[in-house]
């Protein structure tokens, strides 16, 4: 075919590319909308505007032994919560904020961020909502939106179903680099930084607990509703973690409680010769939890595996250094202390009680 025929013919072609369920034109215009939410995150360190084929970032002002840090991971099916209720914003947040506080706790500072949006068909304008609230995650943590994609395949998803992931990249000096397993001792105390819902995990459940609920509803008399604590962003703790280093807190360990929960995950940066003893205030558990608890009727083990049940964050850190993190983090408490292990592998033992008032040991 020569070039004369092929260009006439691009309609024809693109009329029948979006009849398979494919609209290249709708891609086009969702990255049009979003340009100007992209640009809004880039530093000096970014070389590339939007459109090229890969994203440049300059690594300029090195610590001595620097170490790139790198996560991906995914909302989940608390996509289709929000979908369902045309609130697509959060979702960047989630997203941005889930993959940066993975890194976090290797003490890493992002650099930046790369998404990969998956539909059945674009919608330009949801699409872009949801990296508008990319970009402002990204401008909140300092860091940059570099790039993405997004896909539309349809016979792969089903109709009206998205899938949003992401890859952050950070960096950190060797010298910095957390959890210091062979600095923690027994003693040492386990504080909690509170979650701002479920965030992305549990959803699968969840989901299947509130079909049929009015979701408009009040939680509890004061508020919030069930979609709004639902839907709530995923919390980011580098403001709060910023704090302390500036304050010059010495942390020697720190564990993102998603999937799996304080079960699962604050075993994994602790050494094998100690385990945390937890006790949890009743009421430090926000109602939201209590209430798909006692919906689920599932075991505390299980639900605490599930659901975060109200701590996003666990900093592991020495006696001495408790004032400097309860003072800088007003909404922070102690949640329990490390005690010696008899087993091969750490673990996590929690009771649910009332302690004598938050942040006392």
């Amino acid at each position: 075919m020569n070039v004369l025929t092929d260009i006439s013919t691009n309609a024809s072609r693109n009329s029948e590319y979006r009849a398979a369920g494919v609209d290249i034109d709708a891609a086009a215009r969702a990255v049009d909308l979003m340009k100007d939410a992209v640009r809004s995150t880039y530093t000096p360190n970014v070389l590339a505007d939007v459109g090229s084929f890969g994203g440049l970032f300059a690594l300029t002002d090195l610590p001595p032994r620097p170490v790139l840090v790198a996560s991906t991971d995914g909302v989940g099916t608390k996509v289709e919560l929000a979908a369902r209720l045309g609130q697509y914003r959060s979702l960047g947040h989630d997203i941005v904020n889930h993959c940066a506080n993975d890194i976090l706790v290797q003490n890493a500072t992002p650099l930046f961020f790369l998404d990969y949006m998956a539909s059945s068909k674009l919608e330009p304008e949801n699409a872009a909502e949801i990296v508008s609230g990319i970009a402002e995650a990204c401008r909140l943590i300092g860091c940059a939106l570099l790039g993405g994609e997004l896909a539309e395949m349809p016979g792969v998803y089903v109709e009206g179903a998205l899938d949003l992931v992401g890859t952050v990249v950070g960096l950190v000096d060797q010298e910095r680099i957390l959890p210091r397993k062979e600095s923690m001792a027994v003693g040492d105390v386990v504080v909690a930084l509170p979650s701002s819902g479920p965030h992305t995990n549990g959803y699968s459940l969840t989901r299947k607990l509130v079909a049929g609920h009015d979701l408009d509803a009040l939680i509890t008399p004061s508020g919030p509703s069930w979609a709004e604590a639902l839907l709530a962003p995923h919390r980011a703790y580098g403001p709060t973690l910023a704090a302390f280093s500036q304050a010059g807190v010495q942390l020697k360990g720190m564990a993102h409680i998603t999937g799996g929960g304080l079960y699962d995950n604050i075993p994994r940066v602790l050494p094998n010769h100690l385990s945390a003893k937890l006790l949890i205030e009743h009421d430090d558990i926000p109602p939201l939890f209590h209430h798909l608890w006692q919906m689920s009727k599932m075991a505390q083990e299980e639900a605490f595996r599930v659901w975060n049940m109200g701590v996003g964050m666990v900093l592991i850190i020495a006696e001495e250094s408790v004032h400097g993190v309860l003072s800088k983090a007003r909404d922070s408490w102690v949640l329990g202390r490390l005690v010696q292990n008899e087993d091969a592998e750490p673990s996590v033992s929690i009771r649910v009680g009332r302690l004598m008032g938050r942040g006392r040991l």
